[in-house]
């Protein structure tokens, strides 16, 4: 009588566990052809906290461009003294020229200005084109009537697919 429940408890383990494994198999395959991926399920985004608006990004590996459009909401006319664009991997993303190339002076409150970053490392940083990718950029800058002596910087970011 014994031997009986063994069985029937070791018959149900059992078909439990391949149905379990059967599932793992599939979770695996979907998340290798890379239907699982969740960089493809995230929203593009760019954030600068308050003190600038995103309005437009992009990023082209076949031009190796990074294309940014700030707007200044700090309520008074600032000056930018550097701006960068990196990346949080291995090799990090290095641009070597800067359009307009700062310092940036007399950007007035609730102006947009468009910068472009090119000749850039983007396969080298591993961003490649149909991928999304996040990039780090860092603004230096100061307002006109306090001078260059009490300059900020603020670190923003852009989630965006590379086209």
């Amino acid at each position: 009588m014994m031997n009986r429940k063994s069985q029937s408890a070791l018959e149900f383990l059992t078909t439990y566990g391949w149905a379990f494994l059967i599932i793992l198999i599939m979770i695996g395959a979907l998340a290798y052809f890379g239907i699982l991926s969740p960089s493809r399920l995230l929203p593009n985004r760019c954030n600068f906290g308050s003190e600038w608006g995103c309005v437009d990004y992009q990023v082209s590996s076949s031009a190796t461009t990074v294309r940014l459009r700030l707007k200044n909401n700090l309520g008074e006319p600032i000056t930018i003294n550097n701006i960068a664009v990196g990346t949080e991997g291995t090799t990090s993303l290095f641009c070597t020229t800067t359009t307009p190339n700062p310092p940036v002076t007399g950007i007035r409150s609730g102006e947009s200005r468009d910068f472009t970053f090119t000749v850039c490392g983007l396969a080298a940083a591993g961003i490649l084109q149909g991928e999304k990718a996040k990039i780090n950029v860092t603004i230096d800058y100061y307002s006109v009537t306090s001078g260059i002596n009490y300059m900020k910087q603020t670190k923003g970011d852009m989630y965006v697919g590379v086209v």
